[in-house]
Parts: structure tokens; sequence; C-alpha cells
């Protein structure tokens, strides 16, 4: 049993992180992400862990403790919803609104082991005699080193590919090794890995046409979430949008930001108007 005094300890370390909130009845959870830690790191305990953590000058062992307590569940095309509005409502007005030689900016944040981004190139590929030549730019970030080694690796198991892959998109979209699936080169190459942690500064990313920033904020407290939503909007043009979690909204956290009628999780710019329509005439 984890005690009180080192669930307040971590708490703290990973909130200042990350940003990540765990409350104080989160024992349990601490336990399931941080014994498989312990072991990996050679520790017979996690009291031991956790007590080499405190003394660890590097700081490595803290951030590691960090990234084991993120969720980084995710699967390929998760939750539909968000893809059918990026391909039915958000591309036909990009497409058209964005001149010759431009290039349309998509930025997956917490990304994850990469099902979202390499989802979003594997739509576009199929979506590519539609597009009118334009090209896309797709940015995906994690804080987390190990999961981001894995994305950039393309590598998925059996198991990681029945979940939201229908059968034509895996034969299409990825090459069988034994019993693990590997990404095609031309969709890999279409997805920009990097880490970075959404507490920093995202300015150095550059201005994104659209973010999917979804089911991440729910972890922060809701001065982080304000936080986050105006660095968001300071590199996202007026004529922008950002796609969120079903569980999320801006809603009391951003005047940046204003939902789309009848469209789950979209939001736009408000400088655009509640009103705007997304969908193509």
């Amino acid at each position: 049993m984890i005690k009180q005094d080192d669930i307040t300890f971590v708490a703290a370390e990973a909130f200042k992180r990350s940003g990540l909130v765990l409350s104080a009845d989160k024992g349990y959870l601490l336990e399931s992400r941080l014994a498989p830690l312990a072991r990996a790191e050679g520790f017979p305990s996690i009291d031991a862990l956790l007590t080499a953590a405190r003394r660890d000058q590097g700081d490595r062992l803290l951030w590691a403790i960090t990234e084991a307590l993120a969720t980084h569940e995710t699967f390929f095309f998760r939750d539909n919803t968000p893809f059918d509005l990026f391909k039915n409502d958000i591309l036909p007005v990009l497409t058209r609104a964005r001149g010759a030689g431009s290039t349309i900016r998509i930025w997956c944040a917490a990304c994850s082991s990469g099902q979202e981004p390499y989802s979003l190139a594997m739509l576009l590929e199929e979506e590519r005699a539609r597009l009118g030549g334009k090209r896309f730019e797709i940015i995906a970030t994690d804080m987390a080193p190990r999961v981001l080694e894995k994305a950039e690796a393309g590598v998925y198991s059996q198991f990681e590919v029945q979940r939201g892959l229908a059968i034509q998109r895996l034969v299409q979209h990825f090459e069988q090794n034994g019993d693990q699936w590997r990404i095609k080169p031309n969709i890999r190459q279409m997805v920009n890995f990097q880490k970075h942690n959404l507490l920093e500064p995202i300015a150095s990313l550059g201005t994104f046409d659209v973010v999917f920033c979804r089911n991440v904020l729910i972890y922060f407290d809701p001065e982080t979430k304000k936080q986050v939503l105006s660095r968001i909007a300071r590199q996202t043009p007026n004529d922008g949008y950002l796609i969120m979690g079903a569980a999320e909204t801006v809603v009391g956290l951003s005047k940046d930001f204003v939902p789309v009628e009848g469209k789950r999780g979209l939001y736009v710019r408000s400088e655009a108007g509640s009103g705007r329509t997304t969908r193509a005439a």
C-alpha cells in the first residue's frame, strides 16, 4: 500500500511536470502504474523507486514516474466523429479557402503512440484525388519519449490494428510482418513527430489550421486548461479549427473558441462567430 505522503509527493511532482491532476484517492492508480516502472528500473518495490526519486538530482526518475502516470489510451479512428468532421466539414472549406501552393497544417497534441495522426494521414491519402493538389503537414507531439518512439516506428500489434481499423484500410496502409503490422512509408512520411509538453509555449511549432487536442484537457485543472487553450488560440488563424474530445468543452474556459452548432467536439475561433458554417456549399 502506498503511503499518503508518497501519494501527495507524486501528485505534486506530476502536476508540476505535466499538469496532471491526481486526487488523494488515487493510490490504486499509482500502484498499477508504478509497479511495472519499479521493476523496469530495477527496484524491488514502489517504495524503493520513490525513495530513489526523491534523491535523484538529475530528475530522470521523476519524469519517468510522470510519464507512467499519464494516460496513453488511443486507437485508430477513435470515436469516428472527429474524423468524419475533418473529412466532410473541415477539408472542403480549407481546401477552398487556402490558395495554390499553400500548406494546410494540422497539429495532433498529446498524440501518444501515433494512432490519431496516422488515422488522419490515411484519410488524407484516401481523399487525395478530391483535395486539389493541396499540401498537408501533420505535426504530432507528446511529452513522453517512450510513446513517441513507438509512434515513429509505426509498428503495431494485431490487437492494436483491430481497434478501429477496417480490414480494407489495414490492407491498404500497412505491411504485415509476422504478428505485427507496420505503417507503409507513404503514410509514415506524412507525420512529423516531436516531443512537446502542453505546459510549455507552442510558438516554435508554428501556426495550425486544424488542432486535434482530444481527451487530454480532462486531466488538467481549470487554470491549466485555460492556459493551454489560450496558447492554442494564439497559433490558430481566425478561420482555423479546434477538435476536442466528446467529454471536453471550452465553455467557461476560453473566449477564443466557440462551439459549432450540431458538430460535437468542433470549435472555431470566436472572431468567426458561432454561426459559422463549416460545410462547403
